[in-house]
Parts: C-alpha cells; sequence; structure tokens
C-alpha cells in the first residue's frame, strides 16, 4: 500500500518503511539494513528511518546548489563507475570557507551527500575543511568519526554497501581538490 507520510511517498517492503522513488536514483530499500536483508541490531529503527529522511530531504532540496559568481577555488568530481559528476566551488577569504556550492548530477547519496557537505564547510576554516573530509573517509570506511553537525551521520549506512561508499565520498573528494588548487577528483 503506499501512503504520504511527512511528505515522502512510502511503501511497505519487507515490513519496513522505505521510499519509492520515480527519477533516475539508485537506492536499496535496505540501505540502513545488513546484507540480504537482515536487520542491523546496532542501529535503531527510528534512528535509521531519520537518517533515511536526512538523505531523502538533501536529494529533493539540495542546499547550496549552483554557481558561485566569485569563486576561488573549484575541483570536479566525476565517479567512472556509475556516471556521477559533481562540481564544488569555494570561496575562500582569509583561510574560512565564506561560500562553497555545488552541482551536478547523480543519484540520491552522491546527490545528497554534497548538499550535506556545504552546510558542514560553510564558515569552517580550510583547516576544519580537511578534517571534516578525513573524518567522513575514516566514517565511510568503518572507523569512528564525530561530526558536529549530526546530519553527516546520515551517511553512516552507506558503509554497509561498498559500491555505495564511491557514491557518498565524491563531493567529498571535489572538496579536497578544490582546496588543494583544482582539477579533477575521482571516487576511485
Amino acid at each position: 500500500a503506499v501512503a504520504c507520510r511527512k511528505g515522502w511517498f512510502v511503501t511497505r517492503y519487507e515490513a519496513r518503511i522505505v521510499p519509492v522513488w520515480t527519477f533516475n536514483l539508485v537506492w536499496h530499500p535496505n540501505l540502513f539494513a545488513g546484507v540480504a536483508g537482515e536487520a542491523k541490531e546496532d542501529m535503531n529503527p527510528e534512528l535509521r528511518e531519520l537518517y533515511q529522511e536526512v538523505i531523502l530531504d538533501h536529494n529533493k532540496r539540495p542546499r547550496n546548489k549552483g554557481r558561485l559568481e566569485h569563486a576561488t577555488g573549484s575541483a570536479d568530481g566525476y565517479n567512472p563507475l556509475c556516471g556521477d559528476t559533481i562540481h564544488v566551488e569555494l570561496e575562500v577569504d582569509h583561510d574560512v570557507v565564506k561560500d562553497i556550492k555545488f552541482d551536478g548530477h547523480g543519484c540520491a547519496i552522491s546527490m545528497a551527500s554534497a548538499s550535506l557537505l556545504t552546510e558542514a564547510v560553510k564558515g569552517k576554516t580550510v583547516k576544519e575543511a580537511r578534517e571534516l573530509f578525513n573524518s567522513m573517509q575514516d566514517m565511510l570506511t568503518g572507523g569512528e568519526a564525530y561530526f558536529e553537525d549530526d546530519e553527516l551521520l546520515a551517511l553512516s549506512g552507506v558503509r554497509e554497501f561498498p559500491v555505495r561508499i564511491k557514491c557518498a565520498v565524491l563531493a567529498w573528494h571535489a572538496l579536497k581538490q578544490a582546496l588543494e588548487g583544482g582539477g579533477t577528483a575521482t571516487s576511485e
């Protein structure tokens, strides 16, 4: 049965409520569950649902999407496995990321990750932005990470699906490349 909850269309699948996608997105209903549909016991179901909603929200209504008029750095990101592309532009003034925007196309995870990245990095020093990159890499590869912004934790479920990690880190690699002078970054 299809229902509408908090503005999202949902359906029952394996006794869980999951989003229904109607456009070019790759989303697995068990994104926050274990392999072969086994529920992960270490993640609270309400927390899992909240994380899904954060990703859905940032994909549907991306923050800071577009181009900057006075960018001081930029880089492109490309995931050759799925074709996702990201262009990140930032304006750094006195070692602080004054503004940041992204543009591109891709799956829900890559677009949500780029949106989350822009919110997390804006107003941070270049050093703090690099630390956020490292923390995101650590979290997605199974390590521990601490974020001031709990919304970034929404991407933690991606690590259960190694092929999707490349989608989640694409914008972060582009950010790192932009901070280092520009160019093209890949998520390989």
